[in-house]
């Protein structure tokens, strides 16, 4: 750790054109570590650009300097031209460069030096340069907090920093309940607030700013698609393209959905199934020691966490069900008895 702080404080040195980036579709972590970042460089002088490869939920875009966040497939040429020119790339939250999209090229092709900042399992070392990887974080904003203090920039953490690293744990830990959350974590939350991050705020926006689209589409997803697979310990949540289009959906409307059906007594895994964007997408949940990112690799090109990972299938929605009850079968002796 010594020997890679001291290599990031050497690329930092001088003055630098700069691009951060995530991966697509960033949730809380992603955006909130990169506008955290964003917010500690720009002080340092340096010309930072954060680059996603996509647009991301509305929930997030009050996220200081998120104005300023270019998004690749609105602006490609822009993104391009910034990319080109970049002599440093922070990868935030992802660990495989595929994770870009249609972003990965432009950022595979530059010769910018390349810092991964990531705590899922399993990172491909050989698309950065320095890598500091942490499976046991809660979230990549707790590790961007950590180097910021490492590398001697714990005072340049003001309150629009604090916000969007608080952000970025909060969401990352489901507001601080699931496992991953140890006492490191609310020591560094307690930092952030005496910091002046304003947490009753930042849950507000986040957690209690629906539109009232995305309540009807929950109480259409909880009343009329929910299946619950007692004999398996598992439940299905899922909705097809018309579906959504029926509640005008819109980015991060089915955040969250597939933490309902784990909520259900004596379910130990979820899963929640999506058609956007021409693709059919899961969202893998489990409680106890399952393994739903080996699913998600094995049968879904996917990844993740133990109990919290994702994927794409190349079937349709219902064959997609199909598909996962079928999972679901072969691993029912795991899933019924799994230790918590």
């Amino acid at each position: 750790m010594k020997e890679k702080i001291k290599a990031l404080k050497n690329l930092l040195s001088e003055k630098k054109n700069i691009v951060i980036t995530v991966h697509r579709g960033p949730d809380g972590d992603a955006m909130g570590s990169a506008l955290g970042l964003y917010n500690i460089l720009i002080q340092e002088g340096h010309n930072v650009n954060v680059i996603s490869p996509n647009d991301y939920a509305s929930f997030l875009h009050w996220l200081p300097n998120n104005e300023n966040v270019i998004v690749f497939t609105e602006k490609e040429g822009e993104a391009k031209s910034i990319t080109a020119n970049a002599e440093l790339i922070f990868l935030l939250d992802f660990g495989k460069i595929s994770r870009l999209d249609t972003y990965e090229e432009p950022v595979r092709n530059s010769s910018a030096a390349k810092v991964m900042i990531d705590h899922h399992q399993e990172p491909d070392e050989s698309i950065s340069d320095l890598l500091f990887s942490d499976v046991t974080a809660c979230a990549t904003a707790q590790i961007v907090f950590e180097i910021i203090q490492e590398i001697g920039y714990s005072h340049l953490i003001n309150k629009d920093v604090a916000e969007c690293l608080y952000a970025g744990i909060m969401t990352d830990t489901g507001s601080f309940k699931y496992a991953s959350t140890t006492q490191k974590t609310h020591h560094i939350i307690a930092d952030l607030i005496a910091k002046g991050a304003d947490n009753a705020k930042i849950h507000d926006l986040v957690y209690d700013n629906f539109s009232d689209n995305r309540l009807k589409l929950l109480g259409y997803c909880l009343n009329q698609k929910l299946q619950i697979l007692k004999e398996n310990n598992a439940a299905i949540i899922s909705l097809n393209a018309e579906e959504l289009e029926k509640f005008n959906f819109q980015k991060g409307d089915t955040e969250g959905v597939v933490n309902y059906a784990l909520m259900i007594e004596g379910i130990v895994c979820a899963a929640f199934i999506a058609e956007k964007e021409g693709m059919v997408k899961l969202s893998l949940r489990s409680k106890g020691d399952f393994k739903v990112n080996e699913i998600a690799k094995k049968y879904f090109n996917g990844g993740g966490h133990t109990n919290a990972a994702g994927g794409v299938s190349d079937l349709s929605v219902e064959e997609t069900i199909i598909k996962l009850e079928s999972i679901f079968n072969k691993y029912k002796s795991e899933i019924i008895n799994t230790k918590f």
